[in-house]
């Protein structure tokens, strides 16, 4: 009987096929106390346990084909790096050592204080990032009982034969779609590229590190399904509907063949969608439009510039900090990975935002677990500037790597004129700092990320001192709605559309016209294709997004044109129409 099990949906298309399920991950622990003469070599247990990971990633990392994604790649050095997380392993030891625990014990005990801190995070992607911890884990507990791996290359049952089997060849080559409670990027890697038509999770969100592989891969994916796993059998036929966010279980033939359909449409449209690459971003009416890429590392540029993105306009440089047990990155090693980006870029602009973590997120050596509400403490510019050691040295191997191409400095969550002041001024001592040691750097634009509602509120004072904005809609919309994103007892009330947010995004791209300042906008907005002509209309040339939603949106802006969208947009401000596209 069919049925559908609802997710998030956070990779598009269509896959229909037989399902493939990895086993459960779980690794049952046993709960004992040592003696005080075996600390040591229950100690030395748990390190050839994680150094035996170490070396299985490292080897699936020198095997990785060619033409893997990149993604993959860096999602394998955090898992590294998390193993080699001094809160971690001194934890470990601490439970050992002061409570006697065996290491199975202490690995697990360690791993639920570092879970509570994930679990508190404000930034999705670093929050989802305990996902990586617990599979770190499970990876290191399982060689220290010697289980096998839970994913395994796939065995295809005994087939059942229903009615959809009569609307496809059951003797061909079959889709497999994958399902689990949740995937690490070294479990992707026991898989040739491309070997699923499609993955469905238990758990996960939208920046989870499965759902960016399914975007670096272009394939459907949904992610937080709940109990999908265990409600699918081997072998079912399933559909996942990415745009939907649904998976769709024993499909009827009038399904099935009603999805294939849309399979076949979805098809064609990625062709033609890909044949718009190398067409320059211009409306009907003749304005041009930047088309961005929002990246995470220094490797996820050339795929950008591969989707057609004309520069970067959001590096996270937070990701070149996570996972380190408060050994931040320094400023050669932060130099090297913005001129690899930079190369990737191919002399496109590379727009890099100062590091956007916090106390509340496992970046420091005191990893306080006390904030009560830490989307409003000390994060972001406030924690660069409560360390201006920290801050100087990424801004000194920003402005050293600027020599090798177009650099543009985005800080982020300013709201006050002596942030503002201070902020420059920490520019300035980075410069003399270089000069002083004889270094050469090069010049680079700065600018301000907008995602306080202060900021928004008070832009003209922001355009005095920079030289181009860039909207931060998922925090602007967080905090002018008062919604944490994260909740999911109010994320039905976080809202795009809610005309005080569009109030704020319109007269941050009108100010930076008058002006004559660039304004870009960054959050998930920008690449939501629902959105386009609407923010079209408002004024805005300028939009960086997730590389795979590119050619999606330069489609709808291919369409528009912004001389008929503007009065309805400015109509739609005012409440006098709904924000439903007109025709063009």
């Amino acid at each position: 009987m069919s049925f559908a099990i609802h997710g998030l949906a956070v990779s598009r298309g269509i896959a229909i096929g037989r399902a493939v399920l990895a086993a459960s991950s779980h690794v049952d622990v046993a709960h004992y106390f040592i003696e005080p003469d075996q600390v040591e070599a229950e100690i030395e247990r748990v390190r050839q346990g994680r150094n035996a990971v170490v070396e299985e990633l490292l080897r699936l990392q020198a095997e990785m084909p060619a033409d893997a994604p990149p993604e993959i790649s860096a999602l394998l050095d955090v898992h590294l790096m998390l193993l080699q997380d001094e809160a971690l392993g001194n934890g470990i030891k601490h439970w050992i050592r002061q409570r006697l625990y065996n290491g199975e014990w202490a690995l697990t005990t360690q791993l639920e204080v570092l879970a509570r801190q994930f679990d508190e995070m404000e930034d999705d992607y670093l929050r989802e990032r305990k996902a990586d911890l617990e599979q770190v884990v499970e990876r290191i507990l399982r060689h220290m009982k010697g289980a096998p791996h839970p994913v395994a290359a796939p065995a295809r049952a005994a087939r059942r034969q229903t009615a959809q089997d009569l609307l496809l060849d059951d003797s061909a080559d079959v889709p497999l779609v994958l399902l689990a409670h949740d995937l690490s990027p070294a479990d992707m890697l026991q898989f040739k590229q491309s070997v699923f038509a499609g993955f469905v999770t238990d758990v996960g969100g939208k920046t989870s590190h499965t759902a960016i592989i399914a975007r670096s891969m272009d394939i459907p994916a949904v992610v937080g399904a709940r109990t999908a796993s265990q409600l699918v059998r081997q072998d079912d036929w399933v559909i996942i509907d990415g745009d939907a966010g649904v998976l769709i279980v024993d499909p009827s033939p009038i399904i099935l063949a009603e999805y294939g359909f849309h399979q076949r449409q979805s098809a064609l449209e990625r062709e033609r969608l890909a044949r718009l690459r190398h067409t320059p971003a211009v409306t009907l009416d003749g304005e041009a439009i930047e088309l961005l890429a929002n990246i995470e590392q220094p490797a996820d540029a050339a795929a950008a510039v591969q989707a057609g993105a004309m520069g970067v306009g959001l590096f996270r440089s937070e990701f070149l900090f996570m996972g380190r047990g408060g050994k931040l990155p320094g400023e050669d090693e932060q130099y090297r990975a913005y001129c690899a980006a930079l190369e990737g870029m191919q002399g496109l602009p590379l727009t890099i935002r100062t590091v956007d973590v916090g106390a509340d997120k496992p970046l420091d050596k005191a990893f306080k677990d006390d904030h009560l509400n830490p989307a409003l403490g000390l994060r972001a510019i406030r924690w660069s500037l409560a360390d201006p050691a920290m801050f100087r040295t990424q801004l000194r191997a920003v402005l050293r790597a600027a020599r090798h191409g177009p650099v543009k400095l985005l800080f982020p969550m300013l709201a006050h004129v002596h942030e503002i002041e201070q902020t420059l001024a920490q520019v300035d001592l980075a410069r003399a700092e270089l000069d002083a040691r004889g270094v050469p750097y090069g010049a680079v634009q700065l600018g301000a990320m907008i995602e306080v509602p202060a900021a928004a509120l008070t832009v003209d004072t922001f355009l005095r001192y920079f030289d181009f904005l860039s909207i931060g809609t998922n925090d602007l919309i967080q905090y002018t709605l008062a919604i944490d994103r994260a909740d999911e007892t109010v994320a039905h009330l976080y809202d795009p559309l809610h005309p005080a947010v569009l109030r704020l995004v319109a007269d941050v791209i009108a100010a930076g016209h008058a002006h004559g300042k660039s304004v870009s906008l960054c959050g998930e907005t920008a690449g939501d294709v629902a959105m386009t002509r609407l923010l079209l209309g408002l004024g805005l040339r300028s939009f960086s997004m997730h590389p795979a939603q590119i050619l999606a949106v330069k489609q709808e802006v291919l369409r528009a044109d912004t001389r008929r969208l503007a009065p309805w947009a400015q109509q739609v401000l005012t409440g006098e129409a709904v924000a439903t596209l007109p025709a063009t």
